[in-house]
């Protein structure tokens, strides 16, 4: 998925770097561009720039991948233990920052042949853009936070008003609970990726992270694809809704049906261009707040890493 840079692109990726002591070896290798073709370019040796402010003019490459890398290790947690009932190896947890637990998440008795397919291609996406970020973060990758799979998604159905107090909800129990749970993620990833894409200064960075968004883009589809056919489109529609709650006045999140009640499996806008979050607006429904904090929802303790205050849109 990320072969076949040009020269040009290696060299824009010293000369545009900002990636605060990332190890380029390590990126390179990752990418698949060791090799004599590589090192003739004579890039390996090349310095790069200083620190971050954490302000998103002035944010560092590894910044914002290593924010990426929190998301993931959300997802792939979350796929893993559906999947297998496992989640990450301890050897791709470690990193800058505090490492925490995961709470929650089991093996989900999938009810459909395709619904099982499905989610053992995501999980196994999920982990490999873990293994992918930590490779290319080098040194600089930061662990795996604290993540919350259970109480975090009983009270962000309860914001949209799935259940009611008193009440729980288990995306583990069942198929459709699960896509549930999955659309949570899987639409705030794409508008997370898009969204973050102005702030990467290194062109290779860049089409890593595009091909990423991509992936991520066909796994929305898929879910909200099955959501429709299931018959869970209300339900859909309230988590929306409640997104739309969390990360600002804007009215841009979209249900799997339209205003006619048609389908509508690609939320864009009337250019059919998807929109994008803030980092900050990410961390909103991350942590299901509105305010500006630093921790809650499924990631309790916080993310790891400079880039971790959600947006105040109280």
């Amino acid at each position: 998925m990320f072969h076949g840079f040009s020269k040009k692109f290696l060299h824009d990726s010293i000369d545009r770097s900002a990636e605060n002591g990332l190890d380029r070896r390590r990126f390179l290798r990752a990418a698949g561009l060791t090799g004599a073709g590589v090192a003739g370019l004579g890039v390996l040796g090349a310095g790069v720039a200083s620190a971050t402010t954490g302000t998103e003019d002035d944010i560092s490459d590894a910044a914002v991948l290593n924010f990426a890398l929190n998301l993931e290790y959300l997802e792939a947690e979350f796929y893993l233990r559906a999947v297998t009932g496992k989640g990450l190896a301890d050897s791709q947890i470690d990193g800058k920052g505090e490492l925490g637990p995961v709470t929650g998440g089991y093996k989900v008795k999938f009810e459909t042949k395709l619904g099982r397919q499905y989610a053992a291609e995501i999980a196994q996406d999920e982990r490999a853009h873990v293994d992918f970020l930590r490779s290319a973060l080098g040194d600089a990758k930061v662990a795996r936070p604290a993540i919350d799979l259970q109480d975090a998604f009983t009270a962000a159905a309860m914001a949209a008003g799935l259940i009611g107090p008193g009440q729980t909800f288990d995306p583990f129990a069942d198929e459709t609970s699960f896509l549930l749970g999955a659309f949570i993620f899987e639409d705030v990833g794409v508008t997370a990726y898009k969204g973050a894409s102005p702030l990467v200064s290194n062109k290779t960075f860049l089409e890593a992270a595009a091909g990423i968004l991509a992936v991520e883009a066909y796994h929305a589809g898929l879910v909200r694809t099955l959501l429709l056919q299931g018959g869970a489109a209300d339900a859909v529609g309230q988590i929306s809704d409640a997104r739309d709650s969390l990360d600002g006045p804007s009215d841009l999140d979209q249900g799997v049906l339209d205003r006619n009640g048609d389908a509508n499996i690609v939320p864009a806008d009337e250019n059919s261009i998807a929109f994008s979050r803030t980092p900050g607006q990410v961390l909103n429904i991350a942590y299901l707040n509105p305010d500006s904090v630093t921790e809650g929802g499924f990631f309790p303790a916080g993310v790891n890493g400079p880039v971790n205050t959600s947006d105040a849109n109280g």
